[in-house]
């Protein structure tokens, strides 16, 4: 059956329903009363019919499917239907709610920056990444054109070529920023912003590791290949002078040697593959260790002293003792002879305290924080002469990295040098 009939039907009932009852009570009470009592209820009918359009009226200023009312007559399927759609549309509203929350969080978590801008460049939104790459705020600058916020001619210069298919290079904030816009939608466009910042530092260290590492292995080659030549050339030369060649052969390449070594060992700590299995170590068996080999590094030519007095701590010795021994070992080839070198293990405030005390050369402030870069000296005449690698303080860096460790440099030049290396207190073997 047609629905407009189903929904007609009722209510003509209704009328005739009421015209006959005012009829019946017409033919017993007389005339008059039928006609009131027809006016009267017709009358209410229809009072009722404005009611509830004024319910309707009232509801569709705020629509809520919790006020809805119910409805009397064919208001009751009007209404039913009312509350269906609105309780569809609720439940599409709080599920776009909640995507739009997963939307803006997934944004916030992103490293990289994304603006979300209209046709004419104005400021939508974005998230605290590109907050932090173009010193944004989203709140104050909502509403604003992105090119009165970025005042930079490069951009400017991106913006007006608009060759967007193409990503702008910036350098902005002391930070390399890779940015390109993206349009989507008909009246909307997407500024993604990536520090590459770190990247390029990296890239920069791997060239200068390659460069440095090709330079320190090419004056042994060269030593060897020289002396490896004589010798092809002059079969004859003298015992003596064979040997001083030979001695020279063997320097250079223990020199090779160590270099390769702590090159491994740096590739080593620096690997996820190679991770660190924790262990006892026994302090004052690897403390005596290293006034071992330091005394023999020194010959007797300094002062050694050596104080322990701190707990054993939970790591990996043969790290330890490497990190030890480069920290023990430059502090005897930076000190003259007759110099002093105090080794010590001490409980500190907040965990145990390793350092090492020379009164050698010192190092100027403006070298202290590069100390631990690959390779970097503050004097290379002086690392030729003293045959470091110049990898020793970054592997002590790596090694301490992975023990949660830290290390702090005082220096005084002609004075002396303190290094002291800082364990947190859940370094301590329990």
């Amino acid at each position: 059956m047609n629905p407009q009939l189903l929904f007609w039907v009722p209510a003509v009932l209704r009328i005739v329903g009421v015209f006959l009852v005012s009829g019946v009570l017409g033919y017993f009470f007389g005339h008059v009363v039928g006609l009131v009592v027809c006016i009267v209820v017709l009358c209410a009918i229809l009072g009722i019919q404005i009611s509830y359009l004024q319910l309707l009226n009232v509801w569709l200023d705020h629509p809520d499917s919790a006020k809805l009312p119910d409805g009397w007559g064919s208001w009751t399927d009007v209404f039913s239907r009312l509350y269906r759609l609105r309780r569809s549309d609720e439940k599409h509203q709080i599920e776009l709610i909640e995507w739009l929350a997963r939307f803006r969080q997934a944004m916030t978590l992103l490293p990289d920056g994304v603006v979300i801008m209209d046709d004419v460049l104005f400021l939508e939104w974005c998230n605290p990444a590109a907050e932090r790459h173009l010193g944004l705020q989203n709140e104050r600058d909502k509403g604003m054109r992105v090119t009165n916020l970025i005042r930079n001619p490069d951009f400017m210069d991106y913006i007006i070529l608009g060759r967007y298919e193409q990503p702008l290079t910036l350098a902005l904030k002391d930070r390399k920023l890779i940015m390109q816009i993206i349009p989507f939608e008909n009246r909307r466009q997407i500024l993604v912003t990536h520090d590459a910042t770190e990247t390029d530092r990296i890239e920069m260290m791997r060239r200068d590791f390659i460069a440095n590492a090709s330079h320190e292995l090419r004056t042994p080659l060269t030593v060897i290949n020289g002396f490896l030549e004589i010798a092809l050339m002059q079969p004859n030369l003298d015992a003596r002078t064979r040997t001083s060649h030979l001695t020279l052969m063997t320097e250079q390449g223990l020199r090779m040697q160590n270099l390769v070594e702590d090159m491994l060992t740096l590739t080593r700590l620096e690997s996820v593959e190679f991770p660190m299995r924790p262990e006892r170590v026994d302090i004052h068996s690897l403390m005596e260790h290293i006034r071992q080999e330091v005394e023999a590094l020194s010959a007797g030519n300094h002062v050694i002293t050596l104080d322990i007095d701190g707990p054993d701590v939970r790591g990996s010795t043969d790290e330890l003792r490497s990190a030890f021994s480069n920290l023990a070992s430059n502090a005897v080839r930076y000190t003259p002879a007759g110099g002093t070198i105090a080794i010590s293990w001490q409980k500190g405030v907040t965990g145990p305290v390793f350092a090492v005390q020379d009164s050698g050369i010192g190092i100027l402030p403006e070298h202290i924080s590069r100390l631990t870069e690959r390779f970097y000296r503050v004097d290379k005449s002086r690392s030729r002469e003293t045959k470091g690698t110049g990898l020793g303080l970054a592997i002590v860096k790596h090694v301490l990295l992975r023990h949660a460790a830290v290390l702090a440099i005082e220096s005084t030049p002609g004075q002396g040098s303190l290094f002291k290396v800082r364990f947190p207190a859940s370094a301590v073997n329990q």
